[in-house]
């Protein structure tokens, strides 16, 4: 136990009221609330979760940073996420648990991408290749040359200041940019934001009255900036004028707070339970189980998936397919359960993704029929599995064969059109390692003698989706990804390996046993600096854990408000100054002075009416700037007749 400091107005007080600190979850009470002779733990879940998986899961509490709080505190580990809000009885808001709405922003800002990718000289998966992001977002590949206006921190100037910046590398929703005038010389690049207000489209700084001015530290000489940005600018491509309206439009949950669900139970996994939606972070749901009779007092049971995961129906949904369902104390029957569920419409399934249409007569699954499938309790294995039952629109109940489980608890329920179960030979074919039931050796498994052994068929490989479309996801990519048996968590993640629609993802930092297998059209996936958007806390790699969090380019320096989404906006505050991974020494950031000398002032006259191809024509006024340097014209200057510049349509 890890005891805090005593209050010194105690004098020191009673010792059955010594404060301590749960070592499994962090969360801090006295010891004689704490379960156990030893008083090391909170509760009996932290003291199993602890015992069973020590290594992973004790750490990983530690990388929270700070405990939850008494209203907070929750039942097992798949619950203890400090950072998203949670609905507590007696009240109709939700609240954050830490008190702090910025605070979690804060947190999932602090993991560097762009230091970390220029690190492991790892590139990251393109927002086009994630099929649940929305379409608003997926413009977020490297076109052929994008120009955007960015804070200037290369700038000597009490004010801040603006630069047009061309993007160099689209890593997920980071961006590497490099200011016009350095041309080829890459030692002041800088990563930033796409998707928090740190840029912005060409013409911007005109209609918001902004300066422009060129960084100090580019070595060419430029006699004429006007001329050299017009050269640069016509023909590019930027922002859309309306990019950050429609994103947010974009971002709207279709699932409200208090809408009902039937979610498969974590600790029952053939059957489902009612569970309320307390938060929506991304399309992520936070569901409060409905029924907390079997949780301990003062704890709260939940769990969290996405919208569109198939763990997740609408009310009536077990009913309707023949599926197990737990009966909340105060309902007798199972369709009551399902069915008679109040504080929900008809129209809940329209909320939720629908799997794919299948055809039952004329051949499909039956029971006892042996396939492949990823083992729901350990998705970076594929079994041996056998179809156990087969219920309505689709579904079946699927059992890994040699489990342990003498009864039900393990069946799990798959769509036929999942990509989660496989026909026979598929890692054979594909050169995966199969999990074979007890008894016999996976080098030497033969599927014919096994079937001809256990007296059952194989499933036709015709009533597998095996469609393959394709996708632009490559071994290596980074990624944030779910640890699917800690759902609440994020992690910093690599693509391990291919297979046609299978991605294998890696954890950063852990060990290989840790890898799930997930399609590639898996809500649970995200693009590098989707944590950072949706305020959400990600989860760096252990080796990075202790270090501290350093701050994106937009906010360093000269502080750049950022774009915050949500009704916590007007709370937000700018991100702590902090330094650590990704610090650039070859980037000077020279500190704005706040007593400027005498300057002499240049008009730079930019007067763009030429076309840009995805925005409108953009008319910017002249501006004044003030510069440490004046740029000297030319001694035979040139006129520009910048009001019949030549339109270029989009190639």
């Amino acid at each position: 136990v890890t005891p805090a400091k005593p209050d010194a107005s105690a004098g020191g007080g009673d010792e059955d009221q010594r404060p301590v600190v749960c070592e499994m979850c962090g969360y801090s009470g006295s010891i004689n609330t704490f379960f156990s002779r030893t008083k090391r733990f909170c509760s009996m879940s932290c003291s199993r979760s602890y015992s069973s998986n020590s290594k992973k899961f004790s750490i990983l509490a530690r990388l929270q940073g700070r405990p939850p709080s008494k209203k907070a505190k929750v039942l097992n580990k798949v619950n203890k996420a400090p950072p998203p809000p949670v609905a507590t009885e007696g009240k109709d808001k939700t609240q954050h648990m830490d008190g702090n709405p910025s605070k979690a922003r804060r947190n999932a800002a602090g993991f560097d991408w762009g230091a970390y990718l220029d690190q492991e000289t790892s590139v990251a998966a393109s927002v086009t290749c994630f099929r649940h992001v929305s379409t608003r977002l997926k413009y977020c590949r490297r076109p052929h040359v994008m120009k955007v206006e960015v804070l200037n921190t290369n700038a000597v100037l009490p004010s801040k200041v603006y630069w047009i910046a061309t993007v160099i590398q689209i890593a997920g929703y980071k961006a590497l940019l490099r200011y016009e005038g350095f041309e080829h010389d890459s030692s002041h690049d800088f990563w930033c934001s796409l998707v928090l207000g740190e840029v912005n489209p060409i013409g911007w700084c005109a209609m918001t009255s902004k300066l422009l001015v060129p960084p100090q530290d580019v070595k060419q000489t430029i006699p004429d900036w006007k001329a050299y940005l017009m050269l640069k600018l016509v023909g590019a491509n930027t922002l859309p004028v309306d990019f950050y309206s429609k994103l947010t439009e974009s971002m709207k949950p279709s699932v409200k707070v208090g809408t009902r669900v039937e979610v498969v139970d974590p600790k029952h996994v053939s059957r489902t339970r009612v569970a309320n939606v307390a938060a929506v972070v991304g399309g992520r749901l936070q569901l409060i189980y409905a029924d907390q009779s079997d949780s301990p007092d003062n704890t709260i049971s939940d769990f969290w998936c996405h919208t569109w995961s198939p763990l997740v129906h609408p009310i009536g949904w077990s009913f309707r397919v023949g599926h197990a369902i737990k009966a909340p104390a105060e309902v007798k029957s199972a369709e009551a359960a399902s069915s008679s569920i109040k504080g929900n419409s008809n129209n809940t399934f329209l909320l939720f993704k629908k799997p794919r249409f299948v055809y039952m007569d004329g051949g499909f699954f039956e029971k006892g029929m042996k396939l492949e499938a990823i083992d729901p309790l350990n998705l970076g294995s594929i079994c041996v599995a056998t179809v156990q039952k087969v219920l309505l629109d689709g579904y079946l109940m699927v059992a890994v064969d040699g489990s342990t489980s003498d009864n039900t608890s393990d069946w799990f329920c798959y769509h036929a059109s999942s990509h989660s179960i496989l026909p026979i030979n598929f890692c054979k074919k594909n050169n995966i390692p199969l999990t074979v039931p007890n008894g016999y050796d996976c080098r030497t498994f033969s599927w014919e003698e096994y079937l001809e052994k256990t007296r059952a068929k194989a499933a036709p490989a015709r009533l597998f989706y095996t469609d393959y479309p394709g996708h632009g996801f490559c071994p290596n990519m980074k990624l944030e990804a779910v640890d699917l048996m800690e759902p609440r968590l994020v992690c910093v993640a690599t693509v391990r390996r291919c297979v046609g629609r299978l991605l294998l993802i890696h954890f950063d930092g852990w060990e290989d046993e840790f890898d799930q297998w997930v399609d590639y059209e898996s809500p649970d996936i995200y693009p590098a600096g989707w944590c950072e958007l949706m305020g959400y806390q990600l989860q760096p790699p252990p080796e990075l854990a202790e270090l501290q969090p350093c701050e994106s380019q937009a906010s360093q320096k000269q502080k750049c408000k950022h774009f915050i989404f949500g009704k916590g906006a007007a709370d937000a505050s700018p991100p702590e100054e902090q330094k650590g991974l990704g610090a650039d020494p070859k980037r000077p950031l020279v500190e704005p002075k706040m007593e400027p000398q005498e300057q002499e002032s240049v008009t730079l006259e930019l007067n763009w009416s030429f076309r840009l191809p995805v925005v409108w024509a953009v008319q910017v006024k002249v501006e004044e700037l003030e510069m440490e340097a004046p740029i000297l014209p030319p001694e035979s200057p040139t006129t520009l007749p910048v009001s019949s510049v030549k339109e270029e349509e989009e190639g």
